[in-house]
This record gives structure tokens, C-alpha cells and sequence, in this order.
């Protein structure tokens, strides 16, 4: 079992950031690919980014040049770098965990869920 806790949320205005993490307790977190995924209300999970167990990084289109995944696998703790957001990033952020460093983008392969954090950007 791993077990995923999410924090950093809040509420910022437009133009501005925020860091999310995700810390991990029980299995090796080094062995985990992680990924970051939203959901606003109404709409569908959707990928944000990834960080696989090797240290690839992967972005979705609607967020590529402002969210960077990070982790540092000392602390068991994965990071989200949210810069410029706007409001049509408001949503709950979860964090997931997954043993195959592939398929990061896929909501279904991931075996651990946190229980989300809300980002809320006022305009």
C-alpha cells in the first residue's frame, strides 16, 4: 500500500503560483511513477503532468510552459510548480501512483490516489 497526501492548495489570483506536493508513505517511493490529475466540477479527470521513477517529466498541452512535476525521493514527496494560472485551472488536484513508468497520461493505471487538494484562481 502507498499512501498519498496532497497539500498546497488554495486560493491565488490570476498571474500568480502556487506548489503543490504530494507526500508518500509505505512502499519504496523510488520504485513509483507519480502523476499529477485535476478535476473541475462538471468535467471529466484530466492529466495535468508525470514524473516517472527515472525522472522523466511529462506535461499536458493545456499547461506546458507553466506546471513542472518534480520529486525528490529522499523526502517521499512529489511536487507540482503551478506558475501564470488562471482561472481555468480552479479544480481539485490529485496526486497518483504507479508502478509502470508508462501509459503516465492514463487516469486507469494508476494504483494509488490521494484525496485531492482545491486550486482556486480568482480572475
Amino acid at each position: 500500500q502507498v499512501q498519498l497526501v496532497e497539500s498546497g492548495g488554495g486560493l491565488v489570483q490570476a498571474g500568480g503560483s502556487l506548489r503543490l506536493s504530494c507526500a508518500a508513505s509505505g512502499r519504496t517511493f523510488s520504485n513509483y511513477s507519480m502523476g499529477w490529475f485535476r478535476q473541475a466540477p462538471g468535467k471529466e479527470r484530466e492529466f495535468v503532468a508525470g514524473i516517472s521513477w527515472g525522472y522523466g517529466t511529462y506535461v499536458a498541452d493545456s499547461v506546458k510552459g507553466r506546471f513542472t512535476a518534480s520529486r525528490d525521493n529522499a523526502k517521499n514527496t512529489v511536487y507540482l510548480q503551478m506558475n501564470s494560472l488562471t482561472p481555468e485551472d480552479t479544480a481539485v488536484y490529485y496526486c497518483a501512483a504507479r508502478r509502470s513508468s508508462f501509459g503516465l497520461r492514463e487516469a486507469t493505471g494508476y494504483d494509488y490516489w490521494g484525496q485531492g487538494t482545491q486550486v482556486t484562481v480568482s480572475s
